[in-house]
């Protein structure tokens, strides 16, 4: 059992406890003034707002910048197009260039095979030269010939076709009339014959066709 003395020793500890850990009051000078709590919250908003200002300020830089860099992206993608668009219509105006050249040649190369079809031996005066000929120009036919079809596969290639106009009407979009006829068995406007080949390069003149048309004066 607790003994009386024992009890007096834990009050007396306790209290000194008491004692020991009881909280100070607060001085006079200690407490919180409101007054400057308020100067300082008021500082404190005015620096929030002076943040928000050079904040939004920085956003605004940044967005004009944006602007500018997307209107010179913008300027620069049209010019490229352009300039892309320019390259096209040369690189174009060339072909049409080279392949004129080239159908010229092959007009030049169909007149001498035309020729060497209407060839014909010698009379008897060159007898002994005769055969010498005919090898001479059955060579020089085989050898045109194959060069006429390189010429053909590489029209083809790129998209260009005769005109084809003999006993065809006349059609001013890709023929010129050079020459008129009179054949009363065929009807006015009737091509009769094709002085010149024209040619389409991608369905569009390349070179017009040169044409003789049947005209009949009526009446």
């Amino acid at each position: 059992m607790t003994t009386e003395e024992q009890k007096t020793d834990l009050l007396s500890d306790f209290q000194q406890y008491l004692e020991k850990n009881q909280p100070t009051p607060f001085l006079t000078g200690d407490q919180p003034d409101l007054n400057t709590l308020l100067s300082e919250l008021t500082g404190l908003k005015t620096e929030v707002k002076a943040e928000s200002r050079q904040f939004k300020n920085t956003l605004d830089s940044l967005s004009s910048s944006l602007d500018t860099v997307q209107s010179d992206n913008t300027a620069l993608t049209m010019e490229l197009k352009n300039a892309n668009e320019r390259l096209i219509q040369q690189k174009e105006e060339v072909m049409r260039s080279m392949l004129l050249e080239l159908v010229d040649i092959y007009d030049y190369l169909k007149i001498g095979i035309d020729m060497q079809k209407k060839y014909r031996p010698v009379n008897r005066l060159f007898n002994h030269s005769q055969k010498k000929d005919v090898r001479f120009i059955k060579r020089s036919h085989e050898g045109q010939t194959m060069t006429m079809n390189r010429f053909k596969k590489f029209f083809q290639s790129h998209q260009v076709q005769e005109i084809e106009c003999l006993n065809k009407a006349m059609n001013p979009e890709i023929m010129v009339a050079v020459e008129t006829g009179k054949n009363p068995h065929v009807d006015n406007g009737i091509v009769l014959e094709e002085l010149r080949r024209g040619f389409l390069y991608r369905n569009e003149v390349l070179r017009l066709a040169e044409v003789k048309v049947n005209k009949i004066t009526l009446g």
